[in-house]
């Protein structure tokens, strides 16, 4: 079984082939059954298009699912979290889909499971399926990555989603910027202008503030925010002609995106939720190849 932990520990041959086997997914080209497989889907954090889009892939591909809930679980009765696992693992599980808030959460467990961990999010660190299905939909829109160039704009710090694109884009020949307000960059991530990266890239992923992983010290006005760094319609106006709009969600609207833009023509946000499908059956089917 192959785990999914950061795509830096895949090779560049590697993401690729996750990748065409996720278009042709989407294609309908591909076809795989894992019945017989089961699933664990331990988030130990919120989401929403993460766990189902999981869902959704498990299904199509006939694999069944364990259902959790951390809130109804012996972890209420002070089981820590290493051992929430390793009861899925000893019960036969295949799959670990896991989400949780403390970074490197997997370090504890390698070696320690037989099932395969697919990291769902690891607190501020890692997010390899997201990653995945940006580079799944950047990929079908210019047909490329080398040469292109991504503004991330947001909170950076506390995004795994940005630390994760940040290190795999720049890697397969991207020139990678991100913007936002001071308080929320972070050392060596190549900070530009909102207003120089946004008419200079073709891609522009928008970010949420991550206010379930600050330490009740950030305030900021949301006008103020929407003012200097939300992408509005005149904003939208100011990037390249064929430059897209790209949000891992959840989003705020009135925030860091305005309404309106959020199924503007450029927008590929609902795109991305469904290239999410494809990834994750792709990383399913990875996880029991030889």
């Amino acid at each position: 079984m192959k785990h999914l932990l950061t795509l830096a520990d895949l090779s560049i041959e590697e993401i690729n082939a996750i990748l065409d086997d996720a278009q042709g997914f989407c294609d309908g080209t591909l076809k795989c059954d894992l019945s017989g497989r089961i699933a664990a889907n331990l988030f130990f954090e919120s989401s929403t298009r993460t766990q189902y889009s999981f869902n959704v892939a498990q299904e199509k591909l006939n694999v069944r699912v364990v259902s959790f809930n951390v809130a109804t679980s012996s972890m209420n009765k002070k089981e820590s979290f290493y051992d929430t696992v390793k009861l899925f693992d000893a019960i036969g599980c295949d799959f670990l889909v896991i989400r949780s808030p403390e970074v490197e959460y997997y370090k504890q467990l390698l070696g320690h499971v037989n099932a395969a961990i697919l990291n769902a999010g690891d607190g501020t660190g890692n997010h390899p399926t997201q990653s995945l299905l940006d580079l799944l939909t950047i990929r079908q829109e210019f047909g490329k990555f080398e040469g292109l160039k991504c503004c991330i704009c947001g909170d950076i710090a506390h995004s795994r989603v940005a630390h994760t694109n940040f290190e795999v884009m720049r890697r397969l020949g991207m020139e990678v910027v991100t913007s936002g307000p001071d308080m929320f960059m972070e050392e060596g991530m190549n900070f530009e202008p909102f207003e120089t990266a946004l008419a200079t890239s073709d891609i522009v992923m928008m970010l949420r503030v991550q206010h379930e992983r600050h330490d009740g010290s950030v305030q900021f006005d949301k006008d103020e925010y929407h003012k200097n760094f939300g992408l509005t319609a005149e904003n939208v106006a100011k990037m390249k002609e064929h430059a897209i709009i790209m949000h891992p969600a959840p989003f705020n609207r009135g925030v860091e995106i305005a309404d309106e833009v959020v199924e503007c023509d450029k927008a590929r946000i609902f795109k991305q939720m469904s290239n999410g499908v494809f990834v994750r059956m792709a990383v399913l089917k990875r996880a029991v190849e030889d």
